[in-house]
């Protein structure tokens, strides 16, 4: 009895307003522009081996240049959007990666290509940190899941839009106009979001009741951190923040993989023409945004209906879908034709998105008050350092062997190791030392007794 009743307090009442998943839809869009940019190149690289003279490493190198720069971008992109807010963070980094890939266009050498890559990485690392900011701001914990499932699905959306849309205007137009197109959309919803966004404690449209249950949840004012370098530093002495490093590292990997090579592997081992890349390489995509809706939705189920905490529920989507993962990613080498190849990428694909709404909301419910886009964007960062050289390893492999299948094989084994780091070592909130509130504070926000919040270091 007790159980249910808890239940039907963690529900919303059907009266309060929905003016949160709004901002969710705004998050979709920005996140399926900042996927579409970076996946323009793997569109685009056929075009550009032939006319530029590049290797399949010389592809690989770029998703790896772009990988490392965007993952070391993390670390003061995290700490910057803490002190100097989301807003101003996201309008002027979208404004400079939107630059970056206009600038990819108009290049004509390899060295300028790295380097517009470096800019565009530079550029896209606020991004997914400011959504994690925005999301523990706009949805109380138990709606996190959910809400971070519906924005982290434009990882995929746009990928699977990229080549519906962008494949017919590479076969009227040539690769140039492609980046042009994906540079020119970022700047338009730059100036959008600079002019009509607002925190949720200054939109006027926010009805009382939504105000009470996003406030009752931990959520409504953003948290500006105040905390010195030293105490932004001391989360790397906890046992959570290197578990999350490592598992979304395993995550990466195969991620970069698909994202980078998809479509050149269709094309190499079933000869596909433009058109048929156009619909083959975006149905694995939509396959993982489903996938990452439908988890984050099966969370918020779970933590409504009492049948785990918040933590727990995302623990063990992770690692209930990397090891499934592991075994698909290794089936599909020995796929004998393009539908088996297609349905082992659309359902891989579904489980690494699982995974990956997972880790963004798991790192909204364990960070520190006022440190979300930190702690989300060392996760992330761990994720693209290390997954940085999966891209370039992969196009080695594949020059040097003529085959995807050891790429494959050692992505499946990698991948399982995301369920080891986050089963073992993210289990309750980190508390660092000196912060307001200490473990009791933590505690609370995940409707724990003060005395289960034991520091997490």
């Amino acid at each position: 009895m007790a159980d249910t009743t808890a239940a039907e307090a963690r529900r919303p009442p059907p009266s309060i307003g929905r003016l949160r998943w709004t901002i969710v839809l705004w998050l979709m869009v920005g996140g399926i522009i900042n996927y579409l940019d970076r996946a323009v190149l793997s569109i685009a690289a056929p075009s550009m081996i032939a006319d530029l003279g590049l290797t399949r490493t010389d592809i690989g190198l770029m998703g790896t240049v772009f990988a490392w720069t965007y993952a070391v971008m993390q670390l003061p992109s995290g700490w910057l959007i803490d002190r100097l807010g989301a807003k101003r963070m996201f309008t002027g980094a979208m404004t400079l990666w939107s630059a970056a890939t206009v600038m990819t266009g108009a290049v004509t050498s390899f060295p300028a290509l790295l380097s517009s890559r470096v800019v565009l990485g530079i550029g896209e690392a606020p991004c997914f940190p400011v959504f994690a900011k925005l999301t523990s701001v706009w949805f109380p914990r138990a709606e996190r899941s959910l809400a971070a499932g519906f924005w982290d699905s434009s990882s995929k959306f746009g990928p699977a839009i990229a080549p519906i849309v962008l494949v017919g205007l590479l076969a009227a137009f040539g690769w140039r106009p492609l980046f042009f197109i994906a540079g020119g959309l970022g700047l338009a919803y730059a100036l959008c979001f600079a002019l009509f966004y607002r925190d949720p404690a200054q939109e006027p449209r926010l009805s009382e009741g939504e105000r009470a249950h996003i406030a009752a949840g931990g959520g409504l004012a953003e948290q500006k951190s105040a905390v010195p370098l030293a105490t932004w530093a001391a989360l790397f002495r906890t046992r959570a923040v290197w578990a999350m490093i490592g598992g979304y590292f395993c995550t990466i990997w195969i991620w970069n993989i698909f994202l980078v090579f998809l479509p050149l592997f269709l094309v190499d081992r079933f000869h596909l023409s433009l058109a048929q890349l156009g619909l083959y390489a975006s149905i694995p995509w939509l396959g993982g945004a489903l996938g990452e809706i439908l988890s984050g939705w099966v969370g918020k189920q779970m933590v409504d209906w009492g049948v785990a905490s918040p933590i727990d529920t995302k623990r063990r989507t992770i690692m209930v879908s990397s090891l499934l993962t592991a075994v698909l990613v290794a089936l599909l080498p020995g796929a004998g034709s393009i539908g088996a190849a297609i349905a082992l990428m659309t359902a891989a694909l579904f489980l690494i998105s699982a995974i990956t709404g997972s880790a963004w909301a798991l790192s909204a419910d364990v960070a520190p008050t006022g440190m979300t886009a930190s702690v989300g964007a060392i996760q992330n960062f761990g994720g693209y350092f290390g997954g940085a050289l999966s891209p370039a390893l992969c196009g080695f492999i594949v020059d040097r062997t003529g085959s995807y299948a050891l790429a494959f094989w050692s992505g499946g084994i990698i991948a399982a190791g995301a369920a080891l780091f986050y089963m073992l070592g993210v289990r309750r909130p980190i508390v660092l030392p000196g912060m307001a509130g200490g473990p009791a504070q933590s505690a609370a926000a995940v409707g724990q007794s003060p005395s289960s919040a034991l520091q997490d270091r």
